[in-house]
């Protein structure tokens, strides 16, 4: 992989496409939904059967060729094209959720998921697929999508991330995305400066056991891009966070016009006229381009019984077909998710089974690491 240069302010202009949408503008419920036909839930079920079939069918196994899917298939893939240069998300909804228990629901949400992408490992635990709920009373120092409240704006590390909802919170929660490309314009008006700095990057420091069960690297080698123009494609990768805890562990002395641009993209990514909120029903499936969305989450406020917090389920997935990322828009690498895969247990993903592992921690009074 070749690496990304950076561009100087004067060359730098503004990004058009589809995707470069503000809020207000769209209405994803007519724009960017998908409701699943009676034929195709049908379709579904067929492959659900079949997989099933099969017998004790790990993740790593569910494909095209165990979920088989043969006129769905062309709408997903059209659908990938959306997401590449279309407006960058798509919500599939309509799934029957009542009919399925958890666990068959993390299946069809994994099958569908194989046609537009290859799963990969989300942390050191090496599992493809995440979990997405507040366990902060049994997890120390919860990862974001493991503590409650809102999340700030950010891109994950590969090229889609997808949610699938199983339960809802009391209030609260809608999922919240901005065109990572129209903030690009947006500065560009303001602070071409800023928009230059964050061609250019910054250090960025990870999780300490993300490292510690991976190649052993915590503060990246060299400076990461957040723009970028890769094969000619607009694409964006940010995570603010990534820049304080180098700040903060002293890896960068102040952040300079680095911490400033990341403050500054963030104020533009919270603006009503940037943002658009989406609020999930049970059975809703979301994915987003990670190379052209920014999400987040809104404040929300839980059910107090364990089994009815809110909970989605997550996947992260790489496209073969898009532009390679380059070297260095890239932190944690092949090596890294080869040694984090070796981690994952055998259909530890299953819901079941990780609801069953949290709740016996709660009930003993026990703490994930």
């Amino acid at each position: 992989m070749n690496e990304i240069a950076p561009l100087a302010c004067d060359v730098i202009k503004p990004i058009e496409g589809r995707f470069t949408w503000k809020g207000p503008e769209v209405d994803y419920e007519k724009q960017g939904m998908h409701i699943f036909s009676d034929a195709e839930i049908m379709e579904i079920d067929t492959a659900l059967a079949h997989l099933k079939s099969l017998g004790e069918i790990d993740f790593p196994q569910i494909t095209p060729k165990t979920f088989p899917l043969e006129t769905l298939e062309e709408a997903l893939r059209g659908r990938q094209g959306d997401l590449r240069s279309g407006l960058g998300f798509v919500l599939f909804r309509g799934l029957p959720i009542k009919r399925y228990p958890h666990d068959d629901l993390a299946r069809i949400f994994y099958g569908l998921g194989s046609y537009l992408g290859v799963p990969n490992p989300q942390s050191y635990q090496g599992e493809l697929l995440g979990h997405v709920m507040d366990v902060s009373d049994v997890e120390q120092k919860a990862r974001a999508y493991h503590a409650g409240g809102k999340m700030e704006m950010h891109t994950d590390a590969r090229d889609i991330v997808a949610l699938m909802c199983l339960r809802t919170p009391e209030s609260g929660g809608e999922s919240r995305i901005t065109s990572s490309a129209a903030l690009h314009n947006a500065l560009l008006e303001t602070r071409p400066d800023l928009v230059a700095a964050l061609y250019e990057g910054f250090l960025q420091r990870r999780m300490e056991k993300d490292a510690k069960y991976g190649n052993g690297r915590v503060l990246s080698n060299g400076k990461i891009p957040v723009f970028a123009l890769n094969d000619g494609e607009f694409s964006c990768r940010f995570l603010g966070r990534g820049l304080r805890r180098a700040i903060e562990a002293g890896d960068v002395p102040d952040g300079g016009i680095e911490l400033e641009a990341v403050d500054a993209l963030e104020e533009i990514a919270l603006s009503p006229d940037y943002y658009l909120d989406m609020s999930f029903r049970q059975g809703d499936m979301q994915f987003l381009n990670n190379n052209l969305i920014l999400h987040g989450r809104t404040e929300y406020t839980d059910k107090p019984a364990f089994y009815e917090r809110r909970y989605l389920i997550r996947l992260w997935l790489d496209v073969p077909e898009w532009p390679e990322l380059k070297a260095n828009y890239v932190f944690d690498g092949a090596a890294d998710q080869d040694i984090w895969l070796s981690r994952r247990t055998h259909l530890g993903e299953l819901p079941s089974a990780y609801l069953r592992k949290v709740e016996d921690m709660r009930l003993h009074g026990e703490k994930i690491d």
